[in-house]
């Protein structure tokens, strides 16, 4: 982040209530988000995948019905010949952990990792449009914006999934959609306010990656028919 700061700040992007180090922060986030590219792509290919195996569930589920040890072992196999990740939908959030750790050290000591020492950290603009500087907690305005973002996000992972399946895994899907937003306003609200805005614009790229390739699916659906 280093780098991309002394970027952005040769730059002289600095205004009022938008700082340089905000902006360092956003496009970090940016960066991060293209590098997970391939993931999200991945994970929406074993998504496409779960949706073609989903006759063959569903004669699996008549089949043993009455035999959940079996139709747990045969969902699994049929999951194993058809390369689908059952719990893809929680990879993009469970992945950004160690980002997220990564960050919260920079922002907790960023003289340590980002500034040549305290005097050149004290001179510089911290703020971000109603915080006066990122190293501090926001209580409200940004964990609700993250809180919302990650709801949706979510819900949209949600929407390209397949409604069969393994129960289980469809219980854990839905819990994560219901719970992780109240965990992310809580966490939040205990964290550098810039660690929060990272949240946000990840959920927001997330947001529109998202819809634009459900977006392309859903019209490379209608070209078949």
């Amino acid at each position: 982040m280093d780098f991309i700061y002394n970027l952005v700040a040769k730059a002289n992007l600095d205004f009022e209530g938008f700082s340089a180090y905000a902006i360092a922060i956003i496009i970090a986030t940016i960066i991060i988000k293209l590098i997970i590219l391939p993931l999200t792509l991945k994970q929406t290919k074993s998504m496409k995948n779960m949706q073609k195996v989903q006759p063959k569930m569903a004669e699996l589920q008549k089949k043993y019905k009455n035999d959940k040890e079996t139709l747990n072992m045969k969902t699994m196999e049929l999951y194993k010949e058809y390369k689908v990740n059952p719990f893809g939908g929680c990879l993009p959030l469970l992945i950004q952990f160690p980002i997220i750790i990564g960050f919260f050290a920079v922002l907790r000591e960023p003289v340590k990792y980002v500034f040549e020492s305290e005097a050149a950290y004290d001179a510089i603009n911290k703020s971000f449009l109603w915080i006066d500087n990122l190293k501090d907690t926001d209580l409200w305005i940004l964990p609700i914006i993250a809180a919302i973002t990650t709801y949706f996000q979510s819900k949209m992972m949600m929407a390209k999934q397949p409604s069969g399946g393994n129960d289980a895994a469809q219980s854990s899907q839905k819990m994560m959609t219901t719970m992780m937003p109240i965990m992310i306003l809580f966490f939040a609200r205990s964290v550098p306010a810039g660690l929060a805005l990272y949240w946000v614009i990840s959920n927001t790229f997330q947001i529109v990656q998202q819809f634009i390739i459900n977006r392309n699916a859903g019209e490379l659906k209608e070209d078949i028919k």
